[in-house]
């Protein structure tokens, strides 16, 4: 028996709160609904105005690439996308779902249900960076198993697209990167579930139940609009987000599937299942904590040294030392295998004694070593440094350990205890990246220091005045009324060395004063302000 159209239009208001139907142009041709909070008036007042009207600007790219990914047959979304009024009303988020009827002759008919408003990650475009998509997408897995939906891994290269990107005018790249940002954004869970992991490839999670050719074939559609002319090659292969296994270790195989796309792109052999990723990601870990145990145990690192500068005088105060493996720049990855592999307070106590062998090498040398989050709670490393610094007392006031947040700590009363221990030794303590994390403040409220360093993010936007200034001039207040010194992290233009120096920051650190070297060197002479700057000379402790 057929259904009456107005029986179909029934069932699709009762589970929507606004319908549309918009025309090859962009139209919108019919409304029912929840009109009111898009326009301000009824439904008739949509009719006839492009829905890009209704759209805030950020989500249009994003709108756009979902109504231009549609075909006839077919439906895309839901995708969450903020609608306000045409004269300034207040946004409000939908989940958009658009299907083109093969009888309807090209119209899109439309479904908006309320919902959240959608996270924006800090990538181009709003897209989540790597880190942010790992939680992004542990948090779904969660979600999806808990209430049965079936989630997949999508990964997406886009071969010559930082070549389109170059070919632009200045100008025109950032909305190039918006648009293209709104086409995966548009294939992902919700609107809101996709990742820019290098210049080319791209990661997502959606609904599974799609093959990546399909995938593959839109996407390729979809950019030779956004970037027409242009020779860009699209793969995508897609992993599915289920099976029997531990939130832990999902992640670890999460991680080991973009390590291994990011490394050898979409025509490697990668996991079709969570389950074949679990079992690759075990006996990838197993591999490298070998090869990570023996690096740190044979001390196969190298040290390396950049001068931290007291702002009043220009004189060096200390330096701090940086652990780097090999030929890699950013030491980051392998610090943050280490702690995933236990193994962290075992190199932090190796670079520490490294670092100790140097200033009993040079009486004059004071130096600042780093401590994970973990290595602080451990009553072992505690136990080895005071062994350590007690056998040799010419290191006692001379050393400096920064704690990093890149592993949280635990426990802050048994940190706290270590850092009084520590302190108590004649050492200094300082918490390294302030303001990076979300327990920053927790931690200074909780931890008794002698030193806070200001994350860069801050001081290279500090210059230019606004919320970055009032928030380190703020910063450096309470922590001068806590008895705790400041130190600002990647000063690289006179500028911000004259405006964290008006801020009251107490010491300065980066390439302005010179970048790590092999050995600890002199600051950059560069005889300029202040008049009392005294290059060659070294500050106390105080």
């Amino acid at each position: 028996m057929p259904i009456a159209p107005h029986r179909l239009l029934g069932f699709a208001f009762a589970s929507a709160d606004l319908l549309l139907e918009v025309d090859g142009a962009g139209k919108i041709v019919f409304a029912i609904g929840a009109a009111a909070v898009v326009a301000g008036n009824g439904e008739l007042s949509l009719i006839g105005h492009p829905l890009a009207d209704f759209v805030e600007p950020d989500d249009l790219p994003l709108a756009q690439a979902l109504f231009s990914g549609v075909e006839s047959g077919s439906r895309q979304g839901p995708v969450a996308i903020r609608l306000a009024a045409a004269a300034g009303g207040r946004a409000e988020a939908f989940a958009l779902s658009a299907c083109m009827l093969p009888q309807n002759a090209g119209v899109i008919s439309c479904a908006a249900v309320r919902c959240a408003a959608p996270q924006a990650g800090s990538a181009d475009g709003g897209l989540f960076d790597r880190h942010e998509f790992e939680n992004i997408a542990k948090t779904l897995f969660e979600t999806g198993r808990a209430t049965g939906q079936a989630l997949e891994l999508a990964f997406v290269e886009m071969d010559g697209l930082l070549n389109a990107e170059r070919a632009l005018a200045p100008a025109r790249r950032k909305d190039f990167k918006s648009q293209v940002a709104g086409v995966l954004k548009a294939q992902s869970h919700g609107g809101a579930a996709a990742a820019k992991l290098d210049d080319e490839r791209y990661a997502l999670v959606r609904p599974s139940g799609e093959a990546s050719d399909a995938l593959t074939r839109r996407v390729s559609k979809l950019m030779s609009v956004v970037a027409a002319g242009a020779e860009i090659k699209v793969g995508a292969h897609t992993m599915e987000l289920k099976g029997d296994v531990a939130p832990s270790q999902m992640v670890k195989a999460l991680r080991y599937a973009l390590d291994d796309f990011i490394e050898t792109g979409i025509a490697a052999t990668t996991p079709l299942t969570l389950q074949e990723a679990v079992g690759e990601s075990v006996r990838h870990t197993l591999a490298k904590a070998s090869a990570l145990g023996a690096a740190v145990s044979e001390k196969r690192f190298q040290l390396v040294y950049q001068p931290v500068v007291t702002l009043k005088t220009g004189a060096l105060h200390h330096h701090e030392v940086l652990v780097r493996f090999g030929e890699d720049a950013s030491p980051f990855p392998m610090i943050r295998m280490a702690e995933e592999l236990d193994l962290i307070e075992e190199l932090d106590l190796a670079v520490a004694r490294q670092a100790a062998d140097q200033m009993l090498a040079d009486s004059k040398l004071k130096l600042a070593v780093n401590l994970s989050g973990r290595t602080i709670v451990s009553p072992g490393f505690i136990a080895q440094a005071t062994a350590m610094l007690n056998e040799k007392p010419a290191l006692k006031h001379r050393m400096l350990f920064e704690i990093t947040e890149s592993a949280a700590i635990e426990d802050m009363g048994l940190a706290n205890k270590h850092i009084q221990t520590l302190r108590g030794l004649g050492c200094k303590v300082c918490l390294d990246d302030f303001g990076a994390g979300a327990a920053s403040l927790a931690y200074l409220q909780q931890l008794h220091l002698d030193l806070v360093k200001i994350d860069g993010r801050y001081i290279r936007e500090l210059q230019h005045g606004g919320r970055e200034s009032t928030f380190i001039r703020h910063l450096v207040q309470m922590c001068a009324e806590l008895g705790v010194q400041t130190v600002a992290e990647m000063v690289e233009t006179t500028s911000s060395e004259d405006a964290v120096r008006q801020a009251g920051v107490d010491f300065g650190q980066g390439y302005l004063y010179g970048a790590p070297a092999p050995k600890p060197e002199q600051p950059i002479d560069r005889r300029g302000p202040p008049a009392a700057r005294r290059v060659g000379a070294v500050d106390s402790w105080g």
